[in-house]
């Protein structure tokens, strides 16, 4: 991936107008595999999304933040402990890149969404949940939700629980949710 997609990120009081793209999808495709059919996995901070796409074998799955920061739909710094507003309006241009690398073909695991309705959800037990946050703040903390904040966890855990009423499948793990969509598409793809 070409560094210099990460260099002067934008302040989030930046105006933003749209712009051709390409070259950051095609920088993607030299690294992560694209498929016919592209997929989204919604989960919140510390459910293993990150320890997912670094351990696995081909790349398949592409980490959302990656995506999005490359796409510069994310603004440098601590964004998350914005205001709720300001969050929206940042997740939103999220969701455009999402839905842009989907119809791309690229498989996307990421925490970043308002309104684009994702193909599974990931919310582990609680307990495992808070004991994968406390593992991640110790070793390899790269922002995100802490473990004292339990009643944030809480909401963000209920927020990330909305889309269900669409009939989203939720997952306890990363695996369980990316070999159910792989499943799906290999089904889909033997009916024809």
């Amino acid at each position: 991936m070409n560094k210099n997609y990460f260099e002067n990120l934008y302040d989030e009081s930046t105006p933003l107008v749209f712009s051709n793209g390409t070259n950051v999808y095609n920088d993607l495709k030299k690294e992560y595999i694209t498929h016919q059919k592209g997929f989204f996995i919604y989960g919140p901070s510390g459910v293993g999304k990150t320890y997912f796409v670094n351990h696995q074998k081909e790349k398949n799955w592409i980490d959302g933040d990656l995506l999005w920061y490359a796409a510069k739909a994310l603004p440098d710094g601590d964004w998350w402990n914005l205001s709720g507003e300001e969050m929206d309006t940042i997740e939103r241009r999220a969701d455009i890149i999402t839905e842009q690398a989907k119809k791309l073909g690229f498989w996307i695991i990421g925490s970043s969404s308002v309104n684009m309705i994702p193909d599974a959800i990931v919310i582990p037990d609680f307990e495992t949940h808070l004991k994968y946050i406390k593992h991640r703040e110790k070793n390899h903390y790269d922002g995100g939700i802490k473990s004292d904040d339990l009643e944030r966890i809480k909401k963000t855990r209920k927020r990330f629980s909305r889309f269900t009423k669409y009939g989203v499948p939720v997952f306890t793990s990363v695996d369980e949710a990316a070999c159910y969509l792989q499943n799906q598409l290999d089904n889909q793809h033997h009916s024809h």
